[in-house]
């Protein structure tokens, strides 16, 4: 039997935003109520916002957009890991936890997740993300896609000039944020995580399932 686990949040303005960047603003621009022939939603919005994907040229300058990410990278096998007890994310905790030698896609299940528990909070500054040493363990295995369970891969206190979405998005390496993995545990998976195909963005607000047949 296959279950299925949509691991995005639910998009509305209530979610916590990264500091400095706005919430959507989400509004009517047409209602039947109102007399037009159909309900039309107009939405204004950050791309970095809720359950969503960083593209290399987010920190990349002259990479690839959004639009230009292989779909053999959105779609197939994922490693789920749990790190509940960590702080950061480092490259002795991923040696330590002997991942496959063959290894795609991997997601980040960490203390993050309880967060969602409450989808108002307010945005929480000391999140589980992955340190420098981590994005570069990651590279050299080959990994294509990473996901983490809050809004960015990144320390809020980062005084490495962004040393982990370089070193990863450098590579071509696909991320992907603000994930809601609470029903999820450590495994093998199937994953389909598809952004909007919007020309030249640097990222894109996507939906991502999981999918496992028991």
């Amino acid at each position: 039997m296959r279950r299925y686990y949509d691991i995005t949040l639910p998009y509305s303005t209530k979610l916590p935003a990264w500091p400095g960047e706005p919430k959507p603003i989400i509004e009517p621009h047409a209602r039947i109520a109102d007399g037009d022939d159909a309900n039309v939603t107009r939405i204004d919005a950050a791309v970095h916002y809720g359950t969503h994907m960083d593209a290399p040229v987010h920190f990349i300058e002259g990479a690839a957009g959004i639009d230009a990410i292989p779909v053999d990278v959105l779609i197939g096998v994922t490693l789920v890991v749990e790190l509940v007890d960590v702080d950061i994310i480092t490259a002795p905790d991923l040696i330590h936890m002997e991942l496959p030698q063959k290894l795609d896609r991997i997601l980040f299940k960490t203390k993050n997740s309880d967060l969602w528990n409450n989808l108002e909070h307010e945005f929480y500054t000391d999140y589980v993300a992955l340190s420098a040493d981590a994005a570069r363990f990651l590279v050299e295995r080959g990994v294509r896609l990473v996901g983490i369970d809050y809004l960015s891969v990144e320390p809020f206190e980062d005084n490495n000039g962004f040393a982990t979405h370089k070193t990863l998005l450098g590579a071509g390496v696909i991320l992907v944020e603000g994930l809601d993995l609470r029903a999820v545990t450590a495994g093998t998976y199937e994953i389909a995580c598809l952004p909007m195909k919007t020309v030249n963005a640097d990222g894109a607000s996507a939906r991502a399932v999981l999918w496992q047949d028991a």
